[in-house]
């Protein structure tokens, strides 16, 4: 639980060493830090009554005297600014300041002028800059992600605020962690070579002193690696609960939003998946959907059951035992209704979309040759009313991946099938994925048709055949694990920063991909660190992509490319 705990204890340490009433009071990135690892009823069990924004505390002027105010904050200008004037007509009779990364001089100045009440009573650096969704997955939730994608002359200012941001995110990771890694990365990369120079900087240079723990046998690694290295990945339709669930319906911050979905009870609107607080999640997230509606039935029956014998109060002890059980009773039938509400959902988009169909035409474009048999596939789908838009898309997108230098003229005549059948695509969007992400860019192996070992490996499960056509596929990210482990992770393709050399086998990886991570890539991490092959993986990305995202990712970085006098 390493991500989870190391976020919970931070937040534990500030709320539990002030006593009395508390307002915790945040900004738009230090809430999604708190909501993933602390519940509102232990909020409240901390004595923290009230949750305010940070930007919205300053409009008010009532008085609250009889609260201390703890405030968990990115130590960016914007917030020093808003505390330097709330500082100057305190609402609060405490002020305990927390700050989620390293702090300069210069803000320390700034608030010690501004304190002329002498309210604030300490401040901390407490270093949970980043958001752990999962015990061994954390996400920076940058909203403008598709910065990587482009030159850094089209808008070095926004290039520069986004490399910033990934630069805080995984110094943070390192200071929880209390460790200073060995830093690669990917060479075709301009974006993750910057990221990983200006980590370097950071932690050998300017904060050589705050990096400097113990050192271990081995230090660990931090490699960054660039998600166009891998673009088949977040295109795929998703068949295992916790995937299935963010790119059908989308996952914020541990959290799922149903209200678009017709009718909902109330209560069950907005609900939250967390292996931390669902025994059910935590024990299904990486099974496949067929097996979840079995699991999902086993789970109503034990209810029922319960449901029966509550029903069956005669005595005086009887009712005595219902009421100590009641408050079981009611979070099993919440949670057995979430997840009835959330498995009935995703059966209806799978059928309406004809997902079964679409996705078994995927994994063949993902995972098997056959350039004639993947088009005719890929044109039906085309041709098929029950096929949606952005469907449509991603199979086009996923055959020009694999095939663009094979078939560029079956490749032109299904982007002017696209363009007849779904207008609101471009097919300059595809072509433009392949200037990003296209066979020459790309370092890794990704459809294991280069390296002989891959090819190997491919018909040998080829012959062997696969259990389950939906999730046949495997994330590059699963051959990046297994050649750190036999040590063989290219230098010339992932080359070190400076001269710290990584001197044996690594026990501790952090790969963090400039772009955003998946969760089938989060299941592949949890999978094989159940191995226990010796080396424990740790999974970070700039945000947590569905096929949408990284569609509207794409988008954006077209539009602006289109816009800027740069050629791309």
């Amino acid at each position: 639980m390493v991500l989870v705990s190391a976020a919970r204890d931070y937040i534990s340490r500030m709320l539990q060493d002030i006593s009395g009433m508390k307002v915790l009071v945040l900004d738009s990135q230090t809430v999604s830090v708190v909501s993933v690892a602390y519940s509102q009823s232990e909020l409240l069990k901390k004595e923290v009554f009230l949750v305010e924004f940070v930007d919205s505390i300053s409009k008010s002027k009532e008085s609250m005297s009889h609260l201390k105010a703890i405030y968990f904050l990115r130590p960016t200008s914007e917030n020093i600014q808003h505390l330097r004037r709330q500082l100057a007509s305190p609402r609060f009779g405490e002020y305990h300041l927390f700050f989620s990364n390293i702090l300069k001089d210069t803000q320390i100045h700034i608030l010690a002028d501004s304190d002329e009440h002498e309210v604030v009573q300490q401040v901390q650096e407490f270093y949970a800059d980043f958001v752990a969704v999962d015990p061994y997955h954390f996400t920076l939730n940058i909203p403008s992600n598709h910065m990587y994608m482009l030159p850094a002359v089209v808008d070095p200012p926004r290039l520069q605020q986004f490399c910033d941001r990934v630069v805080d995110g995984i110094s943070a990771l390192f200071l929880a962690l209390k460790r200073r890694p060995v830093i690669r990365y990917q060479r075709t990369s301009d974006a993750a070579k910057r990221i990983a120079h200006e980590v370097s900087k950071l932690m050998y240079q300017q904060e050589s002193g705050l990096f400097d723990f113990r050192r271990t046998e081995v230090s660990p690694l931090l490699l960054i690696v660039d998600r166009r290295d891998d673009p088949v990945t977040p295109l795929l339709n998703q068949w295992t609960y916790q995937a299935m669930v963010h790119e059908l319906i989308g996952i914020q911050d541990n959290k799922v939003d149903l209200q678009s979905f017709g009718k909902i009870p109330k209560d069950q609107q907005e609900v939250v998946l967390s292996a931390e607080q669902d025994a059910f999640f935590k024990a299904n997230m990486y099974e496949n959907f067929g097996d979840i509606g079995i699991n999902i039935k086993s789970m109503v029956d034990e209810f029922q059951q319960l449901a029966k014998s509550n029903q069956n109060i005669q005595t005086i002890e009887d009712m005595a035992k219902f009421v100590d059980n009641y408050p079981e009773y009611r979070k099993m039938h919440g949670n057995v209704s979430k997840h009835v509400t959330l498995v009935t959902e995703m059966s209806k988009i799978v059928e309406e979309r004809k997902l079964m169909l679409v996705s078994e035409t995927e994994q063949e474009l993902a995972c098997n040759g056959g350039q004639v048999a993947a088009f005719e596939a890929v044109t039906n789908l085309l041709n098929n009313e029950n096929v949606s838009d952005i469907d449509r898309l991603r199979l086009v997108m996923l055959y020009a991946l694999r095939y663009e230098k094979e078939s560029p003229v079956q490749l032109m005549q299904l982007f002017n099938k696209l363009a007849s059948r779904s207008p609101k695509y471009k097919p300059g969007l595809v072509q433009f994925l392949l200037k990003q992400a296209g066979v020459d860019k790309r370092t890794g192996d990704l459809f294991g048709n280069r390296d002989l070992l891959n090819i190997a490996r491919n018909m040998a499960r080829g012959l062997k055949g696969v259990e389950n056509v939906y999730t046949q596929h495997q994330p590059l990210l699963f051959q990046t694990m297994e050649s750190i482990i036999k040590g063989r992770l290219r230098d010339v393709d992932y080359p070190f920063v400076g001269n710290h050399f990584q001197q044996g086998r690594p026990q501790e990886v952090i790969i963090f991909v400039v772009g955003g991570t998946t969760y089938e890539e989060s299941r592949s991490v949890a999978l094989q660190n159940a191995t226990n092959s010796g080396i424990r993986f740790i999974l970070g990305g700039s945000v947590l992509l569905n096929s949408r995202r990284f569609i509207k990712d794409l988008e954006e970085a077209q539009r602006i490319a289109r816009s800027s006098s740069s050629v791309i």
